[in-house]
């Protein structure tokens, strides 16, 4: 009876237990229902908006830390040093009462390998979508006025929903030994988004705001770096005899 009432009560304690449900997301090969609801988010966009008064423009340096992030930062780190920094600018704006989505925000992140694009609409009065997100990125060996001016697509297309899991589009590479995903079917998605991008950059400025921001940050960085060092003073020898 005493091992019967012990099995009893482990199994209970185990039935208590909450379950951990996790969701994986195909991010190469969304469902078909999944790109619908991709291309009717990105639909709802404005393309010739009319912005409110008030809006935003920030810059900033900041340390990636590997340990807050590594999954976010491995390819931008320095090996070795355990961080990196990553000089960035942000444009938001906020929309009249009457349009669907609150603001648009655009952030431009440039580290010693990558550059970064990414353009986010908050919704209003969010029921089920929240936000979307759409990025791009590219080698650091360009300036940022040249990714800028190049028009760089679409890399990664973000749905964010209230209470369910997020719908997630982007440009998938080989894994070792093996070629590419087919992404074909999903090209018009990506075409979209990358118009959807292009036209907010000329919208927010992003062209002429963004290098000229990300230079005064870089005379900031110089301005505040630690002076260096004074030569050391060379040691006078004995005096000659006269």
């Amino acid at each position: 009876m005493t091992g019967l009432g012990l099995a009893q009560m482990a199994f209970a304690q185990q039935s208590a237990q909450p379950q951990v449900k996790v969701n994986v997301l195909n991010v190469c090969a969304p469902s078909a229902e999944e790109q619908q609801q991709i291309s009717g988010a990105l639909a709802k966009i404005p393309k010739q908006p009319t912005f409110g008064p008030d809006f935003e423009v920030d810059r900033g340096r900041s340390t990636l830390d590997m340990s807050a992030g590594p999954l976010r930062i491995s390819d931008s780190a320095s090996t070795g040093s355990g961080s990196e920094t990553a000089t960035w600018v942000r444009i938001r704006h906020e929309f009249p009462t009457a349009n669907i989505f609150a603001t648009v925000q655009y952030s431009f992140s440039v580290d010693t390998k990558n550059m970064v694009e990414t353009l986010v609409f908050r919704v209003r009065d969010p029921k089920d979508l929240l936000s979307i997100a759409i990025e791009d990125s590219a080698s650091a060996v360009a300036t940022p006025a040249v990714m800028l001016a190049a028009n760089t697509p679409a890399g990664r297309i973000k749905l964010e929903r209230m209470g369910k899991s997020s719908v997630v589009l982007a440009r998938c590479g080989g894994s070792e030994g093996s070629s590419p995903p087919d992404q074909s079917a999903y090209e018009p998605l990506f075409q979209s988004a990358s118009k959807v991008l292009q036209n907010y950059r000329a919208l927010l400025g992003a062209g002429s705001t963004v290098p000229a921001e990300l230079a005064r940050t870089a005379a900031r960085t110089h301005e505040t770096a630690p002076a260096g060092k004074p030569p050391a003073k060379k040691a006078s020898g004995p005096a000659e005899p006269k």
